[in-house]
């Protein structure tokens, strides 16, 4: 059997989606579970892109035992260093280079020949390689380019010593008979193609990424790109658990080839990228969607029940969905929390576990059973950075029928406490006002989303929002029994985000 390298971008392609911004905490934190869940390759982010970004490379590729750990990078000197100096420190380090090829690119966006373009690619694959003895190049756009062209430039990279060939469907553009097409034609036209992996890298446009990267496994790629959830640029990119899935699923299809992924882990990693971004998983998503494992129907449940197999093609506790075997509430303590709490896929030192602890027991006093989104949520909040410069002290509402909804808020910042009352629409849009007072933030909502995400009347309320601020689209999250603190804190996470 042949093993198909499982290469996640969640970090990087994945946190380009508009919103999707994550701290260096939690991409840290994510790297810890993608490496638990049996990923090869982690691209942990475009370090020339900011400051930020190179820091959690850098940390990410220092702290990192088993996956190997990519930087992206541009066919540019600059980008070039910048991702061999934040991922040096890697027990397994990868520099990844990109760089348009279709004419489409090359007339609009470079402005450049072929040839050019040729050179181009040749001189930065040989810099980068002199550096780093593990080099993935990327024809972007290659499912626009012409294949006369592509063969050409991936003959010439793989001479200056690419050993991973990536094929980008970047704008979604193509279908499943079209990809086995060109990989089989890469492997048929390109003499020295057998000196390196064919990768694929596809992106959801018309809804057929995950088809179209397992018809490139089919017609000889040996590396997948994906991501948790889908998530990325525009619609997406193929869905890692999709990926995955369907390999361990349709052995029949599928019977020579496995993946090192831990599938038991694909549940919580889910569950923590969507906290972390603040993107929903969608109910009817494949594999990962809470109603993925879920029967209505009174024939589907009678059937079921007689047979799973007859409605449901994987078995759930594949993929995680399991039973919570502990009853978390008021009574249970710290030992108990701090396995549930791993066996939900977190790592948090002690100090962390104390933190979570206190607002574990005060959650507690108010529901009768914790239950394990309650925990996440908190521990979600634990795994933000402690840095941040806006912190909520009082939050103070006054609505009612009839009534101008008034708000008052309270916020230290710099050791300082500052208040500012204002009044609003409603009692969230005055508490906004009031915080724009407060941090001088010209921020304008795009959008306001609260959901339950536990059982009963008591149930812990989680807000998302996203918001525009100079020109750049944050998301903030947070969740409490309280809508409105959990609304003010949501907003400061994204104002926050901004600031660090």
């Amino acid at each position: 059997m042949e093993k198909i390298i499982i290469f996640d971008t969640t970090l990087r392609d994945g946190e380009q989606a508009p919103g999707a911004s994550m701290t260096s905490p939690q991409k840290l934190e994510l790297a810890y579970q993608l490496e638990k869940l049996g990923v090869d390759v982690i691209e942990a982010g475009f370090p020339i892109a900011s400051a930020d970004d190179f820091k959690a490379v850098e940390q990410i590729s220092r702290r990192i035992n088993k996956s190997a750990v990519c930087g992206l990078a541009r066919c540019i000197k600059a980008d070039i260093e910048a991702a061999y100096n934040a991922t040096k420190k890697a027990r397994r380090a990868r520099i990844h280079l990109f760089l348009a090829t279709s004419k489409i690119h090359m007339q609009y966006k470079f402005r450049k020949a072929e040839d050019e373009i040729l050179e181009l690619a040749k001189s930065s694959t040989r810099l980068a390689r002199a550096k780093c003895q593990d080099i993935e190049f990327s024809p972007e756009d290659a499912t626009r380019t012409e294949r006369n062209f592509i063969y050409r430039v991936i003959e010439e990279v793989i001479k200056e010593g690419a050993t991973t060939i990536n094929v980008p469907d970047t704008v979604g553009y193509s279908y499943p008979q079209e990809i086995h097409s060109l990989v089989s034609d890469i492997l048929n036209n390109v003499s020295n193609i057998n000196k390196a992996v064919i990768s694929i890298h596809c992106h959801d446009d018309l809804g057929m990424a995950t088809a179209n990267s397992l018809s490139a496994v089919l017609a000889g790629a040996r590396q997948v790109h994906c991501t948790i959830n889908g998530i990325g640029e525009r619609a997406g990119n193929a869905s890692l658990e999709e990926v995955v899935m369907a390999i361990k699923t349709r052995r029949d299809a599928f019977a020579d080839f496995y993946t090192a992924v831990n599938t038991k882990n694909i549940f919580n990693i889910s569950r923590l990228v969507s906290g972390f971004t603040g993107f929903a998983v969608p109910p009817n998503k494949a594999v990962v969607g809470k109603n993925a494992f879920r029967h209505e129907s009174g024939i589907h449940q009678d059937a079921v029940i007689k047979k799973s197999i007859t409605y449901e093609i994987m078995d759930p506790a594949d993929v995680g969905f399991t039973e919570a075997k502990l009853v978390m509430g008021k009574h249970s303590g710290r030992h108990a929390l701090a396995k549930r709490l791993k066996e939900l896929g977190f790592v948090l030192s002690q100090d962390r576990i104390n933190a979570l602890f206190s607002d574990f027991k005060a959650l507690a006093d108010k529901k009768k059973e914790v239950y394990d989104d309650d925990l996440i949520a908190l521990a979600e909040e634990k795994t933000r950075d402690t840095k941040t410069a806006y912190g909520l002290i009082f939050v103070k509402v006054t609505t009612g029928t009839g009534i101008t909804p008034q708000a008052e808020v309270k916020i230290k910042y710099k050791k300082k406490i500052f208040a500012a009352c204002s009044s609003g629409d409603g009692p969230v849009d005055a508490a906004f006002k009031a915080v724009d007072k407060i941090t001088r933030t010209k921020a304008k909502l795009l959008d306001y989303r609260i959901e339950a995400v536990t059982k009963g009347r008591d149930a812990l309320g989680e807000v998302n929002v996203k918001l525009n601020i100079k020109d750049k689209i944050i998301s903030g999250k947070w969740a409490s029994t309280d809508i409105i603190e959990a609304s003010v804190r949501a907003y400061l996470d994204a104002i926050n985000k901004i600031i660090s």
